[in-house]
């Protein structure tokens, strides 16, 4: 009985890790796309000269 439980236990451990990190993949990706998509239209937008990346 023990050892049933501790395998439930671990298949929810590890399947609650597995939706995290699939969740913050998809996160990584939309905060990618928004840096890419920033960095586009804000060397785009400088009036023909090269915009810095960062306002520093």
């Amino acid at each position: 009985m023990a050892v049933l439980v501790v395998v439930l236990l671990l298949a929810l451990i590890l399947g609650g890790a597995g939706f995290a990190l699939h969740v913050l993949w998809w996160l990584a990706m939309a905060v990618l796309i928004v840096w890419l998509l920033g960095f586009l239209f804000r060397s785009v937008g400088s009036g023909g000269k090269r915009g810095r990346w960062y306002r520093w």
